[in-house]
């Protein structure tokens, strides 16, 4: 089920949370949570109902795992068998069900064997919750989690509004709130902030990264179909695959937040402004943030971090991007994506060095750092993007200008001055460059780069653990009314140009 469905917002969601209310209202608290729990289910199964007793099994045995190691806490005692029985079953499932086949393939193209390749459909969300509940399984195995209910732990899974593209939670920041809501109603603030964030992120998601998704996908199914490509195809099909993710994740991160934020969670912030980042380390801060602290806590830092040396320190780097990479998906391209940023963030911390703690203020400087960054993270989305490396590097040939620099022939009359210099004509593809993509992309670029996002016009704040703090409260009347209002023009807008929903990009990690 999609946020962005009109029977997830006509029927599911009002009836999941009035429902949710009226049993909060009457103080029915352990009931409101079997209610959600059940409207989650409902939510995860409606894509594919067999796959409910897969991820039910898994909260099952990972319950289990953790409870055992609790115990032993008790008792001052901890089991790395155990720990290790249940990182081999999260990982032996995430394996088998999203790299089965892709290892698979490589195996017979390598050995020319003739293995069947398993068909096996990706269950939603598998990716989100396996990660969530290895971190889980590392914290009790730390002495790091708390005893508590079943129940506890089948919402910290299953919670419907981040359960399918994340934030991926931690259990210390979701549990204190799930025992908190047994003593609380509906917070009318939590309520508003909720609103205007889903509002704020289902435009950006139905205008935004709908629209440049038109301008995106001719030119990659072009490269994936051999057609040749222009310089100017090339670049604007990129940049609008950047603009297209951008605002497809960022809105789907809005709704996430707001979404919980009906039902009185507050879930941790994951996308903040990354597109402004002057250096690529600065844009992990700000892009998928808890995935960020994921591969930082349970992976980088396992590693060794950066206490080992300057060489162990780059091969880790290196080596947490390439994990993160094919996190995303079972394919050599998002390898290479992965590879890329490791390569990125290497070449970054070695300019560290360089500088030894000086700060370079100048804005020549810190617009040139800007530029690189982004030109850098965009060439990488290329084979994000790719349905495969030929296809990537069909692409990237073209950026470089390989197959020629060729100008729609609709754009002469608005640039005839240069038409002694670039040659006007009919497109291979017909999709970009055009006016209308010229334009979709100048609004995009504008409003990431130079609107301010919208928890800086809300003030919300964070605490520790970057969860969101509400301040809605706190904003002068007038402003907290005309920002309301703004909000309620984009729900409107956004409700208007949903026709048949289209999947988050993430969805299919």
């Amino acid at each position: 089920m999609l946020f962005n469905s009109f029977i997830f917002l006509c029927a599911f969601l009002p009836i999941c949370w009035g429902v949710f209310a009226l049993l909060r209202g009457r103080r029915l608290f352990q009931i409101s949570v079997c209610w959600l729990i059940l409207c989650s289910l409902v939510f995860y199964g409606y894509w594919n109902p067999p796959y409910l007793i897969l991820i039910l099994g898994s909260i099952a045995v990972n319950y289990a795992f953790g409870h055992a190691q609790n115990l032993l806490h008790d008792q001052g005692k901890q089991s790395r068998p155990l720990m290790a029985g249940a990182g081999l079953f999260n990982l032996g499932l995430l394996g088998y069900y999203k790299y089965a086949g892709f290892i698979t393939e490589n195996i017979n193209a390598l050995s020319a064997s003739a293995l069947p390749v398993p068909e096996i459909i990706l269950p939603l969300a598998i990716s989100f919750f396996t990660f969530q509940q290895i971190a889980y399984q590392v914290d009790a195995y730390r002495g790091e989690t708390k005893e508590h209910g079943f129940l506890d732990y089948v919402l910290f899974v299953t919670f419907f509004p981040q359960l399918v593209a994340g934030p991926i939670v931690h259990h210390k920041e979701m549990m204190p709130q799930f025992r908190a809501q047994r003593t609380l109603g509906i917070n009318p603030d939590h309520l508003a902030l909720g609103l205007v964030l889903f509002s704020c992120g289902l435009f950006k998601k139905v205008v935004l990264a709908d629209n440049l998704a038109r301008y995106a996908t001719p030119v990659f199914d072009a490269a994936n179909g051999d057609v040749p490509l222009t310089l100017f195809e090339s670049w604007g099909g990129v940049l609008a695959y950047s603009f297209q993710i951008y605002f497809d994740f960022s809105g789907y991160s809005d709704m996430a937040l707001g979404l919980a934020a009906l039902f009185g969670i507050m879930l941790p912030l994951n996308f903040l402004s990354p597109y402004r980042a002057g250096n690529i380390i600065d844009f992990w801060r700000r892009w998928h943030i808890t995935l960020s602290r994921f591969l930082r806590d349970y992976l980088y830092i396992p590693l060794g971090g950066n206490r080992k040396g300057k060489l162990r320190r780059y091969n880790n780097l290196l080596m947490t991007m390439l994990i993160g990479g094919i996190w995303h998906g079972a394919g050599w391209t998002f390898v290479i994506w992965g590879g890329l940023h490791g390569v990125y963030l290497i070449i970054n911390h070695a300019w560290h060095r360089v500088l030894k703690g000086a700060r370079i203020t100048h804005p020549i400087y810190k617009l040139a750092a800007w530029a690189l960054t982004f030109t850098a993270v965009s060439f990488a989305w290329v084979f994000f993007r790719a349905e495969s490396a030929d296809a990537a590097f069909n692409i990237c040939r073209a950026l470089i200008g390989q197959n020629g620099a060729v100008l729609d022939y609709r754009l002469e009359s608005i640039l005839p001055f240069m038409a002694d210099l670039i040659r006007f004509e009919g497109t291979g593809i017909g999709a970009f460059p055009s006016v209308y993509g010229v334009l979709w992309l100048g609004a995009a670029a504008g409003i990431a780069w130079l609107c301010p996002n919208i928890y800086s016009m809300l003030a919300v704040k964070t605490d520790q653990d970057s969860l969101l703090v509400n301040n809605l409260a706190a904003l002068p009347k007038g402003r907290r009314t005309l920002l309301l209002a703004f909000m309620a023009l984009l729900l409107v807008v956004a409700l208007g140009q949903i026709g048949a929903p289209s999947e988050f990009l993430y969805f299919d990690f």
